[in-house]
């Protein structure tokens, strides 16, 4: 797939400033950000470049005093390992539980879980504040035996924690053939305490949206880490193949996490939430960007 790649320039330059433009780019298709001294550079799959709709989310931006200019060009086909690795792409640890590194990374924390993925486009590496909220949630889930669905799956790094975390199955959903392929390929990378079962044979790789959920088995839990529009438009979706045994007295409830969203929206998807059944339980915040947990 192909990508164009926008380079915001913001004046005078605030770190609230360049997340409001990752929250408000997103609902017009941009799935991923990078910073930038004086601004942020944002990417698109380029079939759904619109310039006359992100013109118009700007034009909206909320902050009266700050300008914002952009650049829009189209990125070159190759591989990314290179350019992360020189650039941006360093190991994180989350909680101190987990690092994310890569293939190419040789000197790298120790942690309890080890992710290694090899990222095939310059997105889904686990830097980004809603990946590590996510990330958080699962190291705190009981997740033993549970069945798991990671929606927007990206590189896999969710549905790979959630079974180094004891998770029966999961599958990873994601619209974009890129992400499937990537992740398929992340999951081989892993390596597990039983010889006899590597992560390949508990993750299935889907390419697909929200639709695919009508063909899938109830899931215990659900990772969805979008966008508030897609969360919002797709809740109901997420609901309906919950498990519902805790509601017909037969176990513990299921659970839904989400992230992909600001603060300042979660009352709206609280709302939502609330209308179809869910229980708010907790969320938590990284420089306003949120995760939240609900229960059915």
């Amino acid at each position: 797939m192909k990508y164009t790649e926008v380079t915001f320039v913001i004046a005078p330059y605030s770190e609230t400033a360049s997340d409001l433009i990752a929250a408000l780019t997103a609902d017009v298709g941009f799935d991923s950000f990078v910073p930038t001294p004086d601004g942020v550079q944002g990417y698109i799959p380029s079939e759904q470049y619109d310039e006359p709709a992100l013109r118009q989310v700007l034009e909206a931006f909320p902050m009266p005093e700050t300008t914002v200019s952009f650049t829009a060009s189209p990125m070159e086909d190759k591989d990314w390992n290179e350019e992360w690795e020189r650039n941006f792409f360093q190991p994180i640890v989350v909680d101190g539980r987990a690092v994310v590194h890569s293939t190419f990374h040789t000197d790298y924390p120790k942690a309890e879980y080890d992710i290694v993925i090899n990222p095939q486009m310059a997105f889904g590496t686990g830097h980004h504040q809603t990946t590590r909220l996510m990330m958080s949630y699962i190291l705190d889930a009981d997740l033993v035996g549970k069945d798991v669905l990671d929606m927007g799956c990206g590189t896999g790094i969710l549905a790979i924690l959630a079974c180094m975390r004891g998770a029966r199955h999961a599958d990873a959903i994601d619209i974009d053939q890129w992400c499937a392929d990537n992740t398929r390929d992340n999951i081989a990378l892993q390596h597990v305490d039983s010889p006899a079962c590597g992560l390949v044979d508990l993750i299935d790789v889907l390419c697909g949206d929200a639709a695919l959920l009508a063909e899938r088995e109830p899931y215990d839990v659900i990772l969805a880490n979008i966008n508030r529009n897609i969360l919002l438009a797709d809740m109901s979706r997420y609901v309906s193949c919950l498990r519902r045994q805790a509601v017909e007295g037969q176990g513990s409830p299921s659970r839904l996490f989400i992230s992909g969203f600001y603060l300042a929206d979660l009352p709206l998807l609280r709302e939502k939430a609330a209308s179809l059944g869910l229980r708010y339980l907790s969320h938590r915040t990284d420089t306003d960007w949120t995760a939240a947990e609900f229960v059915l």
